[in-house]
């Protein structure tokens, strides 16, 4: 399968700060070098920019997913696999725009937060904890739907993997909606039967991963990493389980800060994690493992 990287290096309006200095560092530490070696080339390497003009959070966020929708569309277009490099994770607006027809796409998302904020909800006013809400029609429904091809995604077709760190009234948001919640204990057990039910309403997977569902044990991810997280090795069985029940359109890698990635270790992980992610994507569904 060949690869297409899209880089979106942005933390809340800002470049290269924070959480938006990950997806070069990335690049830098080899991530394109090693899916070559595991077999899959990255064809082009594209740098997502906003619109021009005045910089504000909310406008450029909204500039950035609309510019990336169109280059996912073009990835796919290409028989390419559009595998995102995003600073926030609410870029998932503009890579699940670019993929069409939002009801027949589900959405894995690992996170060690709910992201399922709104306006109304947060107490920390940070918007990037608000994606997982916009991608579900929950919040900013007028600036989401200007992204060319945007369609909410119902919440019975997303999957939230190893959510530990919750505000009170998300949590109480996530209660009450049919979006499926799974703890990381419970995700070995219980994600087949879940990816089973989910076949029958979606047609294919968006995965998203935001680093800090790893546990800090396995190094950390960015200042929000909490106790708890996943293991690498069952973030990686647990995206094996994803690719051999649903065909993966795009995925994205978001949420990495290497500045509290002084060994290194975040970033091996996220290398290695890309490469089961394409793996598991360049698989059938029900293909026998032997990728991974």
């Amino acid at each position: 399968m060949q690869v297409e990287l899209l880089l979106v290096p942005y933390d809340s309006a800002r470049r290269g700060e924070r959480l938006g200095a990950g997806p070069e560092h990335l690049i830098a530490g080899g991530l394109g070098a090693e899916l070559a070696r595991a077999g899959h080339p990255v064809v082009r390497t594209v740098l997502v920019e906003p619109p021009p003009g005045w910089v504000a959070e909310i406008r450029t966020a909204f500039g950035l997913m609309s510019a990336l929708a169109v280059e996912v569309r073009a990835a796919r277009a290409a028989g390419h696999f559009p595998l995102v490099l995003a600073g926030n994770c609410n870029t998932c607006v503009g890579t699940v725009a670019g993929l069409g027809g939002g009801g027949r796409t589900g959405v894995m998302w690992f996170d060690a937060h709910g992201d399922f904020n709104t306006p109304q909800t947060t107490t920390s006013g940070f918007l990037d904890g608000m994606g997982l809400a916009m991608l579900t029609g929950h919040c900013w429904d007028a600036m989401a739907r200007a992204v060319p091809g945007f369609i909410p995604v119902p919440e019975s077709a997303a999957c939230l993997l190893g959510a530990r760190d919750v505000d009170p009234l998300e949590a109480e948001e996530i209660a009450r909606s049919e979006l499926r919640a799974l703890a990381p204990a419970r995700i070995a057990s219980d994600l087949p039967a879940v990816l089973g039910e989910m076949r029958a309403h979606v047609t294919r997977a968006y995965l998203h991963l935001d680093l800090d569902v790893l546990d800090p044990a396995e190094g950390h991810a960015n200042e929000l990493a909490v106790d708890g997280g996943l293991s690498l090795l069952a973030l990686q069985q647990a995206i094996g389980d994803i690719g051999r029940a649903l065909p993966i359109a795009a995925a994205a890698i978001t949420a990495y800060d290497p500045a509290f990635d002084g060994d290194g270790r975040i970033r091996a992980a996220a290398i290695a994690v890309a490469q089961t992610i394409v793996s598991a994507a360049d698989r059938q569904p029900g293909q026998a493992p032997g990728l991974l």
